[in-house]
């Protein structure tokens, strides 16, 4: 196979202009016969009188296989020597020639799809036709590939890391993200993460816990004691959890384009900090990007407050009251939340300290 140098040489630039057409060419004519006697032989007679050959180029060839010794055709062969460079492609047996190559070190760079680029060195000698050692490709550990995702996609993504952050491996931490630049969610995604949330096995745990404090200490005394007692107790507390999820998380945040979720600052002073995360209570991020009222999380607190009246007991009601009472409690619950989320949670969170690791 022939060189793809000789293929790709520019052809010679015109000297000849529109107005001395003839008088060049009559320059030209004389000039050849002096041009022809000034070239040099391209072969010398020695002093036996053996005519000697002072070409100072050669021609390298070689085979490309893989691992299991099969040939690999259509293999791009760049060969460089100094400041010589040609290129071309195995044929159809994996084999490669390049010919009137200057005599002098070369290297070979072999790539193919699929493959890992290998290099290969040698030395050519003038007039040698240089066969080269067969040449063995492996396969590339990684190959690169370009993808274009949708917005969707990208959080889609994001949720799953999310949905595996758990306090101490445990509980769930899932409405916190440590990328800033977090794409938003669809309100698809909105409600499958307070799915998410309120089914954990965690979620009915801790409701377990609280109903057992409560009835303990007798609170909402209107449930009575006994099994009965604590079912009621436990359904209001898991109740609360659900509704406060749903509508605060999920619902209202689908309704006026919100973020649910908490997004972790990490920098600067603690103070400023520490008013960032109690400032998430009553403001939060659009899906616009840009920071506004926490209409979602405000209005998620009084709805679930007063959804909370329908099976709380009736002497602890106390209509409005109550509404408002349950809504200041769930919001001061946020504010506390991402200081703790802020402060503290991000260290007893595995994948949450993982995932920060990767951002940075």
């Amino acid at each position: 196979m022939q060189s793809e140098r000789h293929r790709r040489r520019p052809p010679a630039p015109r000297v000849l202009s529109r107005g001395l057409p003839v008088c060049a060419l009559l320059l030209a004519c004389c000039a050849t016969p002096l041009l022809a006697q000034s070239q040099p032989p391209s072969s010398a007679i020695a002093a036996n009188g053996a005519v000697e050959n002072t070409t100072a180029t050669g021609s390298v060839g070689g085979t490309i296989v893989d691992k299991d010794g099969l040939v690999v055709p259509n293999a791009t062969v760049v060969l460089t020597s100094g400041a010589f460079t040609a290129q071309l492609r195995s044929d159809a047996d994996g084999g490669y020639n390049f010919t009137n190559i200057p005599a002098g070190p070369f290297e070979l760079t072999i790539s193919a799809h699929g493959f890992a680029t290998q290099k290969q060195t040698g030395v050519l000698d003038a007039g040698e036709a240089h066969a080269v050692p067969q040449i063995q490709l492996v396969v590339a550990t990684t190959i690169e590939v370009n993808v274009s995702q949708t917005r969707e996609e990208i959080a889609t993504e994001q949720i799953h890391v999310e949905e595996t952050q758990r306090i101490f491996g445990v509980v769930p931490n899932f409405y916190v993200t440590y990328d800033p630049d977090a794409v938003p969610l669809n309100t698809r995604q909105k409600l499958q993460l307070g799915w998410k949330s309120v089914i954990d096995p965690v979620s009915f745990g801790v409701a377990g816990l609280f109903a057992g404090f409560e009835q303990a200490t007798n609170a909402y005394s209107g449930y009575g004691q006994g099994a009965q007692g604590y079912a009621k107790r436990f359904g209001a507390t898991y109740a609360d959890f659900v509704s406060g999820t749903l509508i605060g998380s999920a619902i209202f945040p689908s309704i006026f384009k919100q973020d649910p979720r908490y997004f972790y600052k990490g920098t600067g002073s603690r103070k400023s900090r520490f008013f960032y995360a109690v400032a998430n209570a009553v403001i939060c991020k659009g899906d616009n990007g840009h920071w506004q009222p926490n209409y979602s999380n405000m209005l998620g607190a009084l709805a679930a407050g007063g959804l909370s009246n329908l099976y709380y007991p009736a002497a602890d009601r106390n209509g409005v009251g109550l509404t408002f009472e349950n809504a200041a409690i769930g919001i001061g619950g946020s504010a506390m939340g991402a200081v703790i989320e802020e402060f503290f949670l991000r260290r007893v969170t595995p994948h949450a300290h993982e995932q920060q690791q990767s951002q940075n």
